[in-house]
């Protein structure tokens, strides 16, 4: 196969801009409502659950108010109310701007999530990209040599990596790196003091590792299938037979050509990756999402989980649709994803 990417002429160029926002408005008409799908069933799972959230409210007062008391402030939060009358009503909250607020935290939950937003995006935003960059390291030292001791080894740390869950392996680094090396083991800060750029990236280092090992696997496996493809086809052949070195050829031909399914495989495992971070953030007691997100559930704070969970989903959707739009732009071989 020819991997080498034809150039665009200016028709082609805006007939591939109108596939790009065409494939957006398609996205966006499929995410808005089954995001709202996927909030409706929250509520019905939380209506369901075991947990009295009126116990989780009020805490130790709970046995200390008369059941008349407790039955007034059921009603009063709405917490008699059918599941679908609770989530009609936060549905057109949310139209109108008012998220609503938070039981757990007493505060609006869009200053739930101000606040906790930002240290869930550093942690996944750097966990990633340190992830990309040891993927492409392992995947190039496979990919050259396979069936070498560097592809077994690379191979072998991968599934290893596949095979161990995220809370385990965070348990793993607070034994080894935390209680060995005293590195900070969670939270941003120490000793409740406010997080300074030093402290913050102190605290970063175990869970942004921890995290950039659990997303490895399918990074790696999938460029280096991506790059094995990419060094047999007739472009590498002639350039190898035109003289250029390998650094060359990995540079110009071959990376090229095997970072494009990469972008669409990003895309796709973005689910897999909020995942990732919420459970590493549970382990180290990173004051992101992950706290809020437990919280809400049991506590059953129909608006802070509904919130969440929309964040969620609408991060995956974009992040989906971003990739496949990158695809089209990077690719003219490509008519539509």
């Amino acid at each position: 196969m020819n991997v080498r990417v034809p150039a665009l002429s200016p028709a082609s160029r805006r007939s591939r801009t109108r596939e790009v926002f065409s494939l957006l408005g398609r996205r966006a008409l499929m995410g808005v409502p089954a995001t709202a799908g996927i909030t409706a069933a929250v509520f019905w799972l939380a209506s369901l659950a075991p947990f009295n959230p009126l116990a989780q409210y009020l805490g130790t007062q709970y046995e200390h108010a008369t059941p008349a008391q407790r039955e007034a402030l059921a009603e009063q939060l709405g917490l008699n109310d059918a599941w679908y009358a609770i989530w009609g009503r936060w549905i057109g909250s949310v139209v109108r701007g008012d998220w609503g607020t938070s039981r757990v935290f007493g505060q609006p939950v869009a200053q739930v999530l101000t606040e906790r937003l930002p240290y869930t995006a550093l942690l996944v935003g750097l966990g990633l990209l340190v992830a990309i960059a040891l993927s492409v390291l392992l995947a190039v030292g496979a990919a050259r040599r396979p069936g070498s001791l560097i592809d077994a080894v690379a191979l072998g740390l991968v599934h290893l990596a596949q095979a161990i869950p995220p809370f385990v392996l965070g348990l793993v680094a607070i034994a080894v790196f935390a209680i060995g090396l005293g590195l900070p083991a969670g939270g941003a800060s120490s000793g409740g003091l406010d997080p300074t750029i030093g402290g913050l990236a102190l605290h970063l280092v175990l869970p942004v590792g921890v995290l950039a090992v659990t997303l490895l696997p399918w990074l790696v496996l999938n460029l280096r299938a991506s790059m094995l493809e990419a060094l047999e086809s007739d472009a590498v052949l002639a350039a190898r037979g035109r003289g250029l070195g390998e650094f060359t050829v990995l540079r110009t031909h071959v990376l090229p050509v095997a970072l494009l399914p990469f972008i669409t495989v990003l895309g796709s495992r973005l689910g897999e990756l909020v995942t990732g971070a919420l459970l590493v953030e549970a382990v180290f007691s990173w004051p992101g999402l992950a706290s809020a997100t437990v919280s809400s559930a049991t506590a059953g704070d129909f608006p802070l989980l509904a919130a969440v969970t929309a964040l969620t989903c609408a991060a995956v959707f974009a992040g989906s649709a971003l990739a496949d739009a990158c695809y089209l732009v990077l690719d003219p071989r490509v008519s539509d994803v």
